[in-house]
């Protein structure tokens, strides 16, 4: 069986062949690869106060108090 070429399938397509094909570790590296381009990107920390913003947004996005388990 020859594997389609992730590179001309649509970022839908590549999903949908994941979900069908679990075990495709090269499918499911392309598809991380491609990132959603409507999600926020995040500069990183340069100094210690883009550190604790860095960490109040992580967060509110685990919704979690931020307390070592």
């Amino acid at each position: 069986m020859t594997k389609p070429n992730f590179s001309k399938m649509s970022r839908q397509e590549l999903r949908g062949y994941v979900l069908a094909h679990r075990e495709d570790d090269e499918a499911i590296e392309a598809l991380i690869k491609r990132r959603n381009p409507n999600n926020p990107t995040y500069p990183f920390p340069q100094t210690n106060e883009d550190l604790r913003q860095m960490e109040e947004i992580l967060k509110k996005k685990l919704g979690s108090s931020g307390e070592a388990v």
